[in-house]
């Protein structure tokens, strides 16, 4: 069954296309051909703005975390029960009020939207009418289109995929290093590990590549998809460079 054909999905995704319909109109006199693909950047801008103070709770919790490091250091240290040791750090949390999922926030409360851009592009009609949007393109290449169907037509069009794929994995790299000195994680790799609590092995692995689970994504979603997925690590990039230097002198 396709949900984006119920009546409360397909209202809010024909909103959501006439958002974007206006946003690229608005800027078609400077953007020509483009316009529609810069009006997915113009709305997802307004999407970040929106999700600000959701941003600015992540940021604290991130300072709150690095305050509690060398406590939850000390209590990895003193304690060998992993079931000890869990209910010991829950309630160092809560004795703190730090909530240890707060990092989530913003990619949870970023995943409806994310899924509306992604259906906008992925049907053919919304509402029962046909979908404008997909007749739009950014070089030459489809808003509705995967890198791997354009693939199968020829490489005169998968440049902006290409350009794209590559600008996320850098926006990507440079927010896990900048979170890394932050957070001060990087600075040891037993840092925060008690003697005999080794990570287990592939872990380090893992949690090194996750953040780069986005850039797969985009190569397989259509560019329009791809686009909102670059513009909004670009914002998160940069709204975490300013809300850490301003809330760490709070």
């Amino acid at each position: 069954m396709d949900l984006s054909t119920l009546h409360p999905i397909a209202v809010v995704l024909d909103g959501l296309q006439s958002l974007v319909t206006t946003l690229g109109v608005l800027v078609e006199p400077v953007a020509g051909a483009s316009a529609a693909a810069l009006g997915v950047v113009l709305f997802t801008l307004l999407v970040r703005l929106v999700l600000v103070p959701v941003g600015v709770s992540q940021v604290r919790a991130e300072i709150a975390r690095r305050r509690l490091a060398p406590a939850i250091a000390d209590l990895n240290r003193r304690i060998a029960d992993p079931e000890a040791r869990s209910k010991a750090l829950t309630a160092l949390y809560a004795s703190e009020k730090v909530s240890p999922l707060a990092g989530c926030l913003p990619t949870l409360a970023q995943a409806p939207v994310l899924t509306a851009v992604y259906s906008l592009f992925a049907h053919s009609e919304i509402a029962g009418h046909a979908n404008a949007l997909l007749s739009h393109t950014l070089g030459g290449a489809a808003l509705g289109a995967n890198l791997v169907v354009t693939l199968g037509t020829g490489l005169t069009a998968i440049w902006p995929y290409l350009v794209l794929l590559v600008l996320l994995a850098i926006v990507v790299e440079l927010s896990r290093r900048a979170t890394l000195r932050f957070t001060g994680a990087g600075a040891s790799p037993s840092a925060g590990r008690g003697r005999g609590q080794e990570a287990p092995v592939g872990t380090a692995g893992m949690v090194r590549w996750l953040p780069f689970v986005s850039v797969a994504f985009a190569a397989f979603a259509p560019l329009a998809a791809g686009l909102y997925l670059v513009t909004s690590a670009a914002w998160t990039l940069g709204e975490r460079a300013v809300l850490r230097r301003v809330l760490a002198t709070d």
